[in-house]
């Protein structure tokens, strides 16, 4: 499939789209803690099998292994520089009311950037490669925006801001995006699938450190939150295969 600029931009709302969705739903159904607690760990169990499934398999036979491994290692580092800049950015500022909410939506739109990056770089090896790995981010961020959402709702924020605040996040990831997409447009393979590992690298940190984390801060895990885990990794093996 020919990717152009129309269809980059079309990927790249599709988790921007699903961000919006989880807002909706935490604004107008109002989920409970622990079924957050379930979603975030189907989330995280998505994006570790958009990983497996699809992007491993993509670059293991293209690029050496030891460059692929420096990419990995080199995402997971380029995650816990940007952790420690939001880290600072917050002990920055004063404990006032909705500033911990604003924490959240920083540490969505740094997670939302990274979608973006991965898409941009999937569209530079193949549509379908692209289109794959944007269902997965659709299906991931539900629960980041309802997470999103819920924090402004109880800094006492009125429905409409919240709903633009939910919606701005396409920014960031239709940016990042289009930065990869024209980076890497005309690379050769070894370059496009180590752009690919960098940023499987930095999600892979984000599934387990992030995602987790607040999953077991919104309510205590149970053997439920595991199946939920197993069943992300499920969902987009049948996604990744009814594609292929």
């Amino acid at each position: 499939m020919e990717v152009g600029i129309w269809l980059v931009l079309g990927l790249a709302a599709l988790p921007a789209l699903g961000n919006f969705a989880g807002g909706l739903l935490a604004d107008w159904l109002r989920p409970s803690k622990h079924t957050l607690n379930l979603a975030l760990h189907a989330s995280a169990g998505i994006i570790l099998a958009v990983i497996a499934v699809e992007v491993m398999p993509q670059a293991l036979p293209v690029a050496p292994a030891w460059l692929l491994a420096l990419a990995f290692i080199g995402g997971g580092a380029a995650y816990l520089a940007m952790e420690a800049g939001v880290d600072r950015w917050q002990r920055s500022k004063p404990g006032g009311a909705g500033t911990g909410a604003w924490m959240v939506y920083v540490a969505v739109a740094t997670d939302l950037i990274g979608d973006g990056l991965l898409i941009g770089a999937g569209s530079a090896v193949s549509g379908e490669l692209a289109l794959v790995l944007a269902l997965g981010q659709l299906l991931a961020d539900g629960p980041e925006g309802f997470a999103v959402v819920a924090n402004f709702r109880d800094k006492g924020f009125g429905r409409v801001k919240r709903m633009l605040i939910s919606a701005s996040f396409a920014l960031p990831v239709i940016g990042a995006a289009l930065l990869a997409y024209f980076v890497l447009r005309g690379q050769g393979e070894v370059v496009k699938m180590a752009a690919l590992v960098f940023v499987g690298g930095l999600f892979t940190l984000a599934a387990v450190e992030d995602m987790l984390r607040e999953a077991h801060d919104s309510a205590g895990d149970s053997r439920w939150s595991a199946a939920s885990l197993i069943a992300g990794f499920a969902l987009f093996m049948i996604v990744s295969g009814s594609l292929d």
